[in-house]
């Protein structure tokens, strides 16, 4: 079943980003789906300087002001494409980074995407999931209530003992706002990012 919007429309983006470990995220794309358990996430509050979205809206992240509901996917370095979700109210631009996924659909089309014999790690971060599961800038802005892409409550329910919270990834220039501990994992997964 889909996460309904009221899922991502509630303010406290670091909750959402925990909640979010253990759902699965569903993207359909020429008619093959592929699906991956939600295993590591990141959270993102305009508040804050690790944000795309603190000092104020840009063609760039012009999504994050949009309600909590609908994917932000930019490209990271030139090369990357990043999976956000959108979380929190219109104009509050909060949202959590998808890191790493646990495949457990479609794993034929995420190989062949990636260009691999072998599952080994293919989706261990945020770069290597999107090319995975095929998620590229035409999913940017897409509601995550439609048939393209999309989160389910499938997967496993984590407890807060198996949650690891942990300093973000890449933001050493937020100053103090880098050491939040707003990174979430579960503990012991494989498919963590490193």
């Amino acid at each position: 079943m889909k996460l309904p919007l009221s899922f991502y429309q509630r303010q406290n983006v670091s909750k959402i980003a925990q909640e979010l470990l253990g759902k699965v995220l569903v993207s359909k794309v020429n008619g093959k789906i592929s699906a991956g358990m939600i295993v590591e996430t990141e959270a993102y509050s305009s508040v804050e300087k690790g944000c795309h979205a603190f000092n104020g809206m840009t063609e760039r992240n012009k999504v994050m002001f949009k309600a909590g509901g609908v994917s932000y996917v930019y490209l990271c370095y030139g090369i990357h494409h990043l999976f956000n979700v959108v979380t929190n109210d219109l104009n509050q631009a909060d949202a959590v980074l998808v890191r790493a996924l646990q495949p457990v659909q479609g794993m034929e089309n995420m190989k062949a995407r990636m260009k691999v014999d072998a599952l080994n790690r293919i989706t261990s971060g945020p770069g290597k999931l999107t090319k995975a599961m095929g998620i590229d800038k035409s999913f940017n802005g897409k509601v995550l209530t439609g048939n393209e892409i999309w989160i389910e409550e499938a997967g496993e329910k984590i407890g807060t003992k198996r949650i690891v919270a942990s300093k973000r990834i890449g933001i050493d220039y937020a100053g103090k706002d880098a050491l939040l501990l707003w990174r979430f994992s579960i503990k012991n997964n494989e498919w963590v990012s490193i």
